[in-house]
């Protein structure tokens, strides 16, 4: 009895560890955090455990049911939590250079700007959009696992990838992305000007997150003169002894600043064929922790 009884958890562990990175990227893409996101599959695990395994037909479904469902019950919670946030709240970055989709059939919603896009959506066209774009599942199995009709479904996708792609120009290629990047952090280390408006979309947006941790602007900061300016006015404080790595995160360039060894920042940067549309600096703390 005590042999079947590991046998049966041995095959369990094995079930769960072939899609974990998957459940991981829906929790992730659902609450942009990566964090929350461990902790959740974590509690998905502990509820495979404990499951009635032997009457689940389909373990991989059963697994991605219950991640999409914890994550939008969780992501109800985190939107109350994120209205008493101090300053602007951004996505938690994520280190994708082992694995550029994130568990995912493809890298959709994943990038920073697209998962700050998926916040002004409900929870049932987020999860339906993550759900779709990201790992092609057929609307049959999404209405299972929202418990919708498949009508339904097709319009909660249809609405978010409007939603989605007509609020964001398209974007430039990785490669020019990099280019713009390394651009912009050599003009904001020597405070020039001229070139950070030269880089910049005439709408360029700077959002900084703190989280009233770190000392971080409270409001984002729009238009390439305003941006340039507001960037070049920290430049002698907030540059001295960081340390620069380009990196992969959200699979994307990212700038890594560490100063002392201690990853401070990471910048992530949205860009269309107009220059750079957003600038991101992700300073609090506790959201570097996937990166340090």
């Amino acid at each position: 009895m005590t042999s079947g009884w590991s046998d049966d958890l041995q095959e369990a562990t094995r079930v769960f560890a072939e899609v974990r990175a998957r459940l991981f990227g829906i929790a992730y893409r659902m609450l942009g955090s990566a964090t929350e996101a461990e902790d959740l599959v974590q509690e998905v695990w502990v509820r495979w455990q404990t499951a009635d395994r032997a009457a689940v037909l389909n373990p991989a479904a059963y697994l991605a049911t219950a991640t999409t469902r914890l994550a939008i019950n969780a992501l109800q919670s985190a939107r109350a939590r994120r209205e008493t946030y101090v300053g602007p709240w951004l996505p938690e970055p994520v280190d994708t250079s082992a694995d550029p989709y994130l568990g995912a059939e493809r890298g959709e919603a994943l990038e920073f700007a697209v998962l700050t896009l998926l916040e002004r959506l409900t929870s049932n066209e987020r999860a339906a959009y993550v759900l779709r774009e990201a790992f092609d599942y057929p609307y049959a199995q999404i209405a299972d696992i929202l418990a919708l009709k498949e009508p339904a479904v097709r319009q909660l996708v249809s609405r978010a990838r409007r939603r989605v792609t007509g609020e964001r120009r398209a974007p430039v290629s990785s490669d020019e992305q990099q280019r713009l990047l390394t651009a912009f952090v050599r003009a904001a280390r020597t405070g020039d000007l001229a070139a950070l408006e030269d880089l910049f979309a005439a709408d360029v947006t700077s959002c900084s997150d703190g989280g009233g941790v770190v000392r971080a602007s409270r409001f984002a900061v729009h238009g390439a003169t305003r941006v340039a300016r507001y960037v070049r006015a920290f430049k002698d404080r907030f540059w001295v002894d960081i340390d620069v790595e380009i990196a992969t995160a959200n699979g994307q360039p990212a700038a890594l600043l560490r100063r002392h060894g201690t990853l401070e920042a990471v910048i992530l940067l949205d860009a269309s064929e107009e220059g750079i549309e957003q600038i991101h600096w992700v300073m609090n703390p506790h959201k570097l922790t996937a990166l340090s």
